[in-house]
């Protein structure tokens, strides 16, 4: 039993949502271990199986070398295998509705892909029930309300790997056939209450995402999935549930795995041990920032990746953790912080990466679950961890300090004894890894480098990383200084700033070299030579149908329009072109139909639908005139929505009008600027450019007024 007496951490309300029993608790360490868990345990299942993840992949291999069970290796085929096994077996997967930035390492167009065919009691679904720019990140996985998985690992592709992190190990690699870098990861498994706490969690999550309810039935005690070869660390303990949500329709803003971090990090009195695959967010940087300067304060370790995954993230969340790190370091006067890496001979241009979500506090409370140290974790994306507190039980707390000595043993190279001996030899954690470090494999020092331009580039971490979703006002007064934003100064400086520019673009042109390579009478007689080509007209009408199609941007083509064949018969040929590829794509988004359109473009487009379906002729000039979504896809959205064709084909030609016009006077008052600079050409430029932004407002306004902009609803 807990002592009644000992201060607690965990608080439902506070820093978690409830206080579950779980039965039997298993702290899971790297893919190999949880991925054949988790087929073990659905081959158990009786009535339902819930997959809600940040990435779901129906390829890969659960058990690379062959999982014995005679059924299907991959894991869709795997999935409809059971179904058709187990006559009231249902299957429910919830991926998150991905971002474009992370679509090409994903699996190709998850809703049609090969590996999810079609099982009437199998339901795949994209949750986009969240806010505009954040993510659903949680990892969540419950069979039966019995036994439930949470923690870091989605079941995806390079994410399968043993906690020997073997360099160059064949069996991990991508469904496509590319290698894997080495991949470290933590689940937690729990029972009984716990589990069923967390299917309460997951079906919520899928009334939100789908609209729909989804059926569970319990399983009787004689039928638990819990797998034969899971052996459980703790038996009969709390678990809490801690929750990160961001503000989202009707549903309010949850922020108790911040609390957690924090009051768990205020808690601490020997040893702060991290693992986690981002390092910067702000509450937990201010947090760690006031124990380092305390004479006696803990240990903090933090074990992450050597550097981060691609060119975003370097350039991003790598810029924000390099600046977190030099602070700590600077905060850390009595020498108690260390942020290190996993170092293993042989990986050449490998590395660990290391995506646990970790926190371990004394060996008295330990949390293991989705949420990154990072600001989106702490209040943006949706999360779930599990945590655990000893309050005071000695056999609650020995299992938290052997899952410590099992992780810093992996790390290290050394088996859990060494790491035994070396603690009851010293006196601080960082002292033991010290101790233990070797030339072999081990923990090195983490020292992010960031080049200096990049450096500057990056802008704070409240809008890289947001911990809440930011209203394009919000970012426009923050970056613009609120008496220029709205200011006639502000918008001359403006002005003024382009003109410098197309001076500085003349004067290039007139008295350096560049302009033996691009003299504009040498352009002009190119460009002369294709308006006067007798299929011109044809061939620019095509371009725009077929641009159209391929989503490109349709104020380039008219730019490149307006430049060859002058502003007047320019605009003519843009007008005709927009308003043929307008048409072309609208009728592919009426014959697909809106199902199939809402699942190609993604359900955040819903909001545009009610518009332009409620609204007809005023919402088509709205979009033109203020793009809300690129033109291709407004067009495909139209036509789902079946709005009327002559609706749809006057409001484009009407809201074309004005922004064509603008994008023509302007491209030729450029062009006029830079063949001949002088005082005339820049001030008909400048008058133009200060005509085209207050047009922009005040038609902006008017639409505004008119409620054309706004949601029905």
């Amino acid at each position: 039993m807990q002592s009644s007496d000992a201060k607690r951490i965990l608080e439902p309300g506070r820093n978690c949502a409830s206080l579950e029993h779980a039965g039997r608790v298993s702290f899971i360490v790297d893919g190999a271990d949880y991925f054949a868990a988790f087929r073990a345990a659905a081959c158990r299942a009786r009535h339902s199986i819930f997959i809600v993840g940040w990435d779901v992949d129906s390829r890969i291999r659960l058990v690379p070398d062959g999982a014995g069970d005679g059924l299907p290796e991959s894991l869709g085929d795997f999935l409809r295998a059971l179904l058709k096994r187990t006559r009231r077996l249902r299957v429910y997967v919830l991926d998150w509705d991905f971002a474009m930035l992370t679509a090409f390492g994903r699996e190709p167009r998850p809703l049609y892909a090969p590996g999810w065919r079609r099982h009437w009691r199998l339901r795949l679904r994209l949750d986009s029930a969240h806010p505009l720019g954040a993510s659903h990140h949680q990892k969540i996985v419950v069979i039966d309300d019995a036994l439930a998985f949470v923690g870091g690992l989605d079941l995806t592709h390079c994410r399968w790997d043993t906690s020997a992190h073997t360099p160059h190990d064949p069996r991990r690699h991508h469904p496509e056939g590319e290698p894997c870098v080495p991949f470290h990861d933590l689940m937690m498994a729990v029972d009984g209450g716990a589990a069923a706490a967390l299917g309460r969690l997951v079906r919520e999550r899928w009334v939100r995402a789908t609209g729909r309810p989804a059926r569970v039935r319990r399983v009787a005690a004689d039928q638990q999935p819990w797998p034969e070869a899971l052996e459980a660390d703790l038996r009969d303990v709390p678990v809490a549930i801690a929750r990160t949500q961001a503000a989202y329709e009707r549903w309010p803003a949850v922020q108790e795995i911040k609390q957690l971090y924090l009051d768990g990090i205020a808690a601490a009195k020997r040893h702060l041990y991290f693992e986690n695959q981002y390092f910067n967010a702000a509450a937990v940087a201010d947090a760690l920032e006031r124990r380092l300067g305390e004479p006696a304060g803990p240990d903090v370790v933090v074990v992450s990746r050597c550097r981060d995954s691609g060119w975003l993230e370097e350039s991003t969340m790598g810029v924000l953790r390099a600046r977190l790190h030099r602070r700590l370091r600077s905060a850390d006067r009595h020498g108690h912080y260390a942020g290190l890496y996993p170092v293993i001979p042989g990986l050449g241009d490998q590395y660990v990466n290391v995506h646990s979500k970790l926190m371990i506090v004394d060996d008295e409370l330990v949390t293991i679950g989705s949420a990154n140290l990072n600001n989106r974790s702490m209040g943006f994306d949706t999360e779930c961890n599990l945590a655990i507190e000893a309050a005071g039980e000695p056999r609650v707390r020995e299992a938290i300090r052997k899952l410590r000595h099992r992780l810093l043993a992996e790390h290290l190279g050394v088996g859990v004894d060494a790491v035994d001996r070396a603690e009851r030899e010293q006196a601080r954690s960082l002292a033991v890894i010290a101790a233990l470090s070797s030339e072999g494999r081990s923990l090195a020092a983490l020292e992010p480098q960031v080049p200096t331009a990049l450096e500057a580039l990056v802008p704070s971490g409240e809008y890289v990383d947001p911990e809440q979703p930011v209203a394009l006002e919000q970012l426009v007064s923050e970056l613009v200084p609120a008496e220029e934003s709205h200011s006639v100064a502000g918008r001359l400086t403006a002005v003024g700033l382009l003109l410098v520019t197309f001076v500085a673009l003349a004067a290039a042109w007139r008295w350096t070299p560049l302009s033996a390579w691009l003299e504009p009478a040498t352009l002009a007689e190119w460009a002369s030579r294709l308006a006067q080509h007798e299929w011109a007209p044809l061939v620019v009408l095509l371009g725009y149908v077929v641009a159209g199609f391929l989503v490109f941007p349709v104020v380039l083509l008219i730019i490149a329009t307006v430049f060859v064949f002058g502003p007047w018969l320019g605009s003519l040929y843009a007008l005709a072109g927009a308003a043929l590829s307008a048409a072309a794509t609208y009728g592919v988004g009426r014959t697909l139909g809106r199902d199939i359109v809402r699942r190609l473009a993604g359900p955040r487009l819903n909001r545009l639908s009610r518009m332009l379906g409620a609204r007809g002729v005023l919402a088509m000039i709205a979009v033109r005139l203020v793009p809300v979504a690129p033109y291709s896809v407004v067009n495909l959205v139209a036509g789902a929505t079946h709005i009327g064709t002559r609706d749809f084909l006057v409001g484009t030609v009407i809201g074309l009008l004005p922004g064509i016009a603008g994008v023509a006077l302007f491209t030729d008052s450029v062009v006029a600027a830079i063949r001949n600079p002088g005082t005339f050409s820049l001030g008909v430029l400048a008058v133009v450019v200060t005509a085209v932004v207050l047009g922009s407002l005040v038609l902006r306004r008017w639409l505004e007024r008119r409620g054309a902009l706004h949601d029905p609803r």
